[in-house]
């Protein structure tokens, strides 16, 4: 669940594929956390599968030296893109051992530092970029057994791919031997190195299950790691394949690019889903947890060929991550994300020109429509010739690569389903199918209801009142009652009170929040009510109850600041770096207003992950609390190798810019800025 891919799949690999097969390798790396270096020894076995005169191995600026062929010295050619090397290949076995240094400017990332104790390093190789820390393959369809022994020092835990084989410690440093069984995909490698501790479980097939938290997080993971097992045993039956891996591992990164990367047998994911109790309320990681482990199969298993067929790793990893929840939430909850998703694609759809089966598809397009046209052909066919399709394409091309085409064969084996319909409509067509999504979803009668519901939005509220109340009061699932108060919107307030209270009623977050969201002015006659928002199980609940309380009632102040002033909220601190910038905006209210202002700016400095930095940032500009270390924290944002964090740096920068006061601010603290600040603000500057 990346929300951005990239498939290459050059002409050059795809050529050396039919000509060299990569059997094994082991590299014996050490990881230098201070000079943000990885080196060691390297050593491939590989098949000559017919005479060739190059070959070659992607590495991204590397430094190679004691390159033996078959124990021999061989020349080679560092093209800083390529180690490639010149020789007479004839068919048969060889063996290629070298050295290799490299200081990777992507794909493996060094958080934090040894001074603040909180040092962790992981990598992101998804696509094509593995090739900037270990020479290895950016064509996917090169598929090779990858062991790793890494050195680091013995303070950290170590996890990659496959089963840990052996550790050891010598001299304040420690070694992990870590080994694989089955050959995949490069992009696949990866590594997580930090202060982890570990809780581990068995499937009921066996497979252990390793879920890690930082100690500091020891208390989530009842709530982080929730129904994990149990998705676990639920999409080995429903798929019909035994995971195909000897292990399974969890491990949650700080300032990680994406929701979640499924390497093999281990996946990384955000910290902003390290929850407690109340936060799996509003930032669950029950689905991007099941699609990550879906992709164990549909990915890493087998693995699209190009990127024209992507939406056989995204398409299936998002379908079975909502079976998957099906089985945890229910039906009605089953068919409201269906209904949710089609409904984004109709809209995507008026403006989005390029289909399924195509490399430059939307994430949207490959993810939802693909899992639409699963959904789709699932009940065509029918739920037991289904699962047989997928079981047999899983096996005939386990640990291989494949496409649309392969898994049509399977289908044709089975049923006389129309496939060539099938294809145009749902991968070849930008057109989202209106009429057939809706057939299906109205086989649920939440959703019979809740189109019912929809198609009320345009009449005044005097003519579905009646109707609206009755649906409030039923028990419908809350998709449907959150749908009525979205649609209240633009009615007037004393029109529409008996239903939002209605809505409080129910007691469900989600409705509850849809009220909150609502109103941004809340009468005096509601407000008790509106108050009790407060005490509702989340804390995005409580941010947005808590800004407009404050907003609306300013002879209550003091009064709700006093009940939130210990409130910190999510990991990122959302109501707690809120309740600051409310605490210095309430002229009267008794606090050191010094301190505080020195807490805030400390959220946004390096010392801190990018979403709490980001929030700080945010509450700083709004309520104009800026200084030279508040501009300079400003700054480094635009550095940071998150996309999101470096591009909401930037934005507010020129926001600054076009205020002159500002603009000689950003001037003065230029010469206090390291280079890479300097270049970013100076480029600012210039524009």
């Amino acid at each position: 669940m990346k929300y951005l891919f990239f498939f290459i799949s050059t002409f050059s690999f795809a050529q050396q594929t039919q000509f060299v097969d990569f059997k094994s390798v082991l590299g014996k790396i050490a990881i230098n956390p201070i000079e943000k270096t990885v080196s060691g020894d390297v050593d491939y076995d590989f098949d000559v599968l017919k005479s060739i005169d190059t070959i070659k191995i992607d590495a991204q600026n590397m430094e190679f030296s004691d390159l033996k062929l078959n124990g021999k010295s061989i020349n080679y050619i560092n093209t800083q893109k390529q180690l490639q090397i010149i020789f007479s290949f004839k068919k048969g076995k060889n063996n290629l051992t070298f050295q290799y240094l490299a200081k990777p400017k992507q794909t493996m990332y060094f958080i934090g530092s040894e001074a603040n104790d909180n040092i962790q390093i992981w990598t992101q190789g998804q696509g094509r970029y593995t090739s900037h820390w270990f020479p290895s393959f950016d064509d996917v369809n090169e598929k090779v057994v990858f062991n790793l022994n890494i050195v680091c020092n013995k303070e950290y835990q170590v996890v990659s791919n496959g089963a840990l084989k052996f550790k050891s410690e010598l001299d304040g440093l420690s070694v992990w031997q870590y080994q694989m069984q089955k050959p995949m995909s490069s992009y696949l490698l990866m590594l997580a190195i930090g202060k982890f501790k570990k809780n581990s479980q068995k499937s009921n097939s066996g497979i252990p299950l390793e879920m890690y938290l930082e100690p500091k997080d020891a208390t989530k993971f009842e709530p982080t790691y929730r129904d994990s097992k149990r998705m676990f045993d639920f999409l080995e039956k429903e798929i019909g394949v035994k995971y195909p891996w000897r292990i399974y591992k969890q491990v949650p990164v700080r300032d990680f690019l994406y929701a979640g990367m499924e390497n093999t047998s281990a996946t990384l994911f955000n910290t902003r889903f390290v929850v407690d109790s109340t936060g799996f309320e509003d930032r669950s990681y029950t689905n991007v947890n099941a699609h990550e482990l879906a992709h164990q199969w549909f990915g890493n298993l087998v693995t699209a060929e190009s990127g024209k067929h992507h939406w056989l790793q995204e398409g299936f990893a998002t379908y079975y991550a909502l079976l998957a929840e099906k089985e945890i939430y229910g039906e009605d909850y089953f068919y409201s994300k269906l209904y949710e998703s089609a409904q984004q694609l109709k809209f995507a759809s008026r403006t989005d020109t390029i289909p399924v089966l195509n490399t430059k598809a939307s994430s949207l397009t490959f993810y939802q429509k693909g899992a639409w046209a699963l959904f789709v052909l699932h009940e065509e066919i029918g739920d037991k010739a289904f699962k047989k399709v997928v079981k047999n394409y899983l096996k005939k091309h386990a640990f291989q690569s494949v496409n649309t085409q392969d898994f049509f064969v399977e289908i044709k084996k089975v049923s006389d389903y129309d496939l060539d319909n099938f294809s145009k409509v749902w991968l070849e067509s930008t057109v989202f199918n209106t009429q057939q999504s809706n057939s299906l979803l109205l086989k649920n009668k939440s959703i019979q209801i809740l189109f019912e519901v929809e198609k009320l939005k345009k009449k005044p509220l005097s003519e579905k009142k009646e109707f609206l109340e009755k649906t409030m009061k039923s028990e419908v699932h809350f998709s449907v009652k959150e749908a009525i108060v979205n649609q209240l919107k633009e009615d007037r307030f004393r029109e529409k009170e008996s239903l939002l209270t209605l809505a409080l009623e129910t007691k469900n977050i989600p409705v509850r929040q849809a009220v909150v969201a609502s109103l941004n002015e809340i009468s005096e006659s509601f407000r008790t009510q509106y108050e009790t928002l407060l005490e509702d199980k989340s804390y995005q609940t409580q941010e947005i109850t808590l800004y407009n309380l404050w907003n609306n009632f300013p002879e209550q102040r003091i009064q709700y600041l006093d009940k939130s002033k210990t409130w910190m909220g999510f990991n990122d601190y959302n109501l707690r770096t809120l309740w600051l910038t409310l605490a210095l905006s309430t002229p009267n209210y008794t606090v050191d207003k010094v301190a505080l202002v020195k807490e805030l700016i400390n959220y946004s400095s390096i010392n801190y992950e990018a979403n709490i930095r980001q929030n700080a940032l945010e509450k700083l500009l709004a309520f104009k609390i800026i200084n030279d270390v508040v501009l300079g924290n400003l700054v480094n944002a635009t550095t940071h190798h998150m996309w999101q964090f470096s591009k909401f740096g930037r934005d507010n920068i020129r926001k600054l810019l076009k205020n002159p006061e500002m603009r000689v601010s950003l001037e003065r603290i230029v010469p206090d800025l390291n280079q890479a600040e300097q270049f970013q603000l100076n480029r600012l500057l210039k524009e």
